[in-house]
């Protein structure tokens, strides 16, 4: 136990002058604990935090929102395709900050928020679209991925941890979390397991679907600060679920199965157009509805949460082509700025570039597999250029066709056969 180390005493608590809490004098007639300095920082920072909002938003306001045509400029400059996507969103992002920054109305209309759902297969952009949204609009932004969560009880994470990693990228400051975005990954895969009733219970499945309804309507949670399990001695932060944006992204894989049957896709008899119906089959992800997230196993009270449905396209090879180059940052463009920190100039001929994009569709790897690749080709240099005398690089298409052989991709694909 810690014992008195001399007669002075807190001037604001009245603590005697401890080991384990010293008191020093500030000035004549002033003497104070650590505790309470450390009480009058952390309220002069809150203060100071507290001043610098209530400033940006007297300055900025209303105007300070980027408009729908804007927010899609911005994605354009990172995201290569998708144009009905960036669309849907930066209309309902706009929507979402326009009502938060609105003052009470006399009519007492109550613009309700539009929660976004994004379906389309792996590698198409839908993380990169809620990210770059994020970044543009300068909010605490958090992905979480659905297929860890469990029903309260249950081994896994409960569903108020989606908020407790908000509250973590804001620094706990509960007023900014309010306002963020929460984009929860692999919505797809929290599927109702069967339409069947069974005496087991669907702990991961339809079991989160029901605990995420409270979230992504608008109520006040009571979030663990640290995550993990809740328990009555545990302190709570109460969070407000109102206005903070919700986009869900999933695959869904197989959905197709379920749009083709509701649109009677199949052709029978003679001089039916089989291209025009391959193509259509291509494409039945734009086709996308409700009703075919809930054959799915999507829950219609979920649904009804997430009004702002769009669909994301495949890529196909000129839109991969585009990403290997066009945007800011492009996976060509940090190689060469990589290469540029060493003095050396690095260029990829077109016929490289070509053949790329050839590999990434034929291992069906999509636009995340262009690094993967990339990445394979530029190994060794990146091990043996910068020890060498030059002054620039190029990467051409036996290159690439040597560094793959190389690194055994041929072999591989080979063997998957």
């Amino acid at each position: 136990m810690a014992g008195k180390k001399n007669g002075l005493v807190c001037s604001m608590c009245g603590a005697h002058d401890s080991s384990a809490n010293p008191v020093v004098t500030v000035f004549e007639g002033l003497n104070l604990c650590t505790d309470c300095i450390k009480f009058i920082d952390d309220a002069r920072d809150a203060q100071l935090k507290k001043g610098a909002r209530a400033e940006s938003k007297g300055t900025e306001g209303e105007n300070s929102i980027p408009k729908p045509q804007e927010i899609k400029k911005f994605l354009d400059e990172y995201i290569i395709g998708q144009e009905e996507a960036k669309k849907y969103l930066s209309v309902a992002v706009y929507n979402h900050y326009k009502r938060i920054a609105q003052a009470a109305a006399p009519d007492d209309v109550d613009i309700e928020k539009s929660n976004i759902i994004l379906v389309g297969p792996t590698g198409t952009g839908k993380t990169l679209l809620a990210k770059t949204i994020a970044r543009l609009l300068d909010v605490p932004f958090t992905i979480v991925d659905a297929t860890v969560l469990t029903e309260a009880g249950y081994v896994g994470e409960d569903i108020e941890s989606l908020l407790t990693r908000l509250l973590q990228a804001c620094d706990y400051d509960v007023e900014r979390a309010e306002k963020g975005i929460v984009f929860i990954d692999e919505i797809d895969k929290i599927a109702r397991k069967s339409d069947n009733p069974s005496i087991t219970r669907d702990v991961s499945g339809e079991g989160v679907q029901q605990g995420l309804l409270k979230l992504l309507e608008g109520s006040t949670v009571l979030v663990p600060p640290n995550g993990g399990r809740k328990h009555p001695e545990q302190k709570m932060i109460p969070v407000d679920t109102k206005n903070i944006l919700f986009i869900c992204g999933g695959a869904f894989d197989g959905i197709e199965r379920k749009i083709a049957s509701r649109l009677n896709t199949h052709v029978v008899g003679y001089g039916h157009d089989e291209s025009g119906r391959k193509k259509q089959r291509e494409n039945l992800m734009r086709y996308v509805m409700p009703q075919d997230l809930k054959s799915f196993g999507l829950i219609p009270e979920i649904i009804g949460r997430l009004p702002v449905l769009t669909s994301l396209e495949p890529l196909d090879k000129a839109a991969l082509r585009r990403i290997l180059t066009e945007p800011k940052n492009a996976i060509t463009r940090q190689y060469k700025k990589l290469f540029l920190l060493d003095g050396v100039e690095l260029e990829f001929s077109d016929d490289a570039l070509d053949l790329i994009v050839d590999k990434a569709i034929e291992y069906k790897l999509g636009a995340r597999g262009l690094r993967s690749i990339v990445e394979t080709i530029m190994v060794d240099a990146m091990y043996e250029v910068p020890s060498q005398p030059v002054k620039t690089f190029t990467v051409d298409a036996a290159y690439v066709q040597q560094q793959l052989e190389k690194a055994h991709f041929e072999k591989t694909r080979i063997s998957e056969k």
